[in-house]
């Protein structure tokens, strides 16, 4: 199987999660501060729309007996940017392109364990191609990518940015507080 990846995803090994997370599976669902989560029995992911958001989730991870790297490479979960693919080698995961659940014409990016040749791609409860980040591709922003653009107010869990080239808000969505916000 195979678990979609967008925004900035953190992909974690399904047994070390269990075997490793303090509290366990129930932790870390409490713990997990999105509803993009997504997972296959061997792969768990979670989708962020800001590279901030998704290194405060890592370093929780890590708090919780997670390993995130060692000698370079993604030990227990890797992150990977839907633009960029994955943040570091990782022996355990493969990336690519994917037919969209629901609309197979559509290619978006999924991750598996690597060797596994199953090719049904699990997505979270409430995703649907229409709208989601594969679709609208370009007019989101992701990443540290807001750097060029004015910060304008953080309402309703995002982030509004103004693009100074354009004019047009951008609407990043946050997992925490805004660290732009006062």
């Amino acid at each position: 199987m195979a678990v979609l990846v967008e925004g900035i995803s953190v992909i974690v090994r399904a047994r070390p999660l269990i075997e490793k997370y303090d509290g366990g599976w129930d932790a870390f669902l409490t713990d997990c501060p999105t509803d993009t989560l997504c997972a296959d029995g061997q792969l768990v992911c979670t989708h962020f729309m800001d590279a901030r958001d998704a290194k405060h989730f890592a370093s929780l991870l890590t708090s919780k007996g997670l390993t995130h790297r060692a000698d370079g490479e993604a030990v227990d979960f890797v992150i990977a940017d839907q633009q960029e693919g994955l943040s570091a080698a990782c022996e355990w995961a493969e990336l690519g392109m994917a037919p969209a659940p629901g609309m197979e014409t559509r290619r978006v990016v999924a991750c598996r364990l690597a060797g596994s040749d199953n090719q049904k791609m699990m997505t979270p409860d409430s995703w649907s191609y229409e709208g989601s980040l594969s679709a609208t591709f370009g007019n989101e922003t992701t990443g540290t990518s807001t750097d060029h653009l004015e910060f304008l107010r953080h309402e309703d869990g995002a982030d509004v940015y103004r693009d100074p080239d354009t004019g047009e808000e951008v609407v990043v969505d946050r997992s925490g507080d805004s660290p732009n916000s006062n």
